[in-house]
């Protein structure tokens, strides 16, 4: 199990490659807030769901100096695809070793159908302008996440 992140815990850095393969860091965002948000499966029911809800509410979050990364462990290729059918217009990074999942404690033993699994966390962080969680959320619903995103972040 890797550890949770909290709320003024520097944000652990990486460097991933997006749905054309070119790298993006998570320093490319320092002097923006951004949303980075790690989901289990391109094209997947729950995760195109919240994928769409984010992308639908992009300008707001970008009026409000927010930018949004989204992680799974898929490969670029099936996330260009996912791309391209929901028309996503912010980046879909690639994890397929979960090292950067784990280091930010969204891999690991979750409930799945009243059962114990190991698999990607539905989680959800604010990463502040200088790279500090400000805000880290675990085990979020696919949907209606982002309404509530916004509600808390007065966006």
């Amino acid at each position: 199990m890797s550890e949770r992140l909290s709320a003024g815990d520097p944000a652990p850095d990486f460097t991933l490659p997006d749905a054309d393969g070119k790298p993006v860091s998570l320093a490319d965002y320092r002097g923006r807030k951004v949303i980075v948000y790690f989901y289990p499966a391109a094209s997947t029911p729950g995760c195109t769901k919240q994928a769409c809800d984010f992308r639908d509410n992009l300008a707001e979050l970008g009026d409000a100096g927010i930018d949004v990364v989204g992680i799974s462990p898929d490969k670029p290729a099936k996330l260009a695809k996912f791309r391209e059918a929901e028309g996503l217009t912010f980046p879909l990074l690639s994890d397929p070793d979960k090292e950067v999942l784990t280091a930010w404690g969204a891999f690991g033993e979750k409930q799945m159908y009243g059962r114990t699994v190991t698999g990607v966390i539905r989680s959800t962080f604010l990463v502040d302008a200088e790279g500090r969680i400000e805000e880290a959320l675990y085990n979020v619903r696919a949907t209606g996440h982002v309404a509530k995103l916004r509600r808390d972040l007065k966006v």
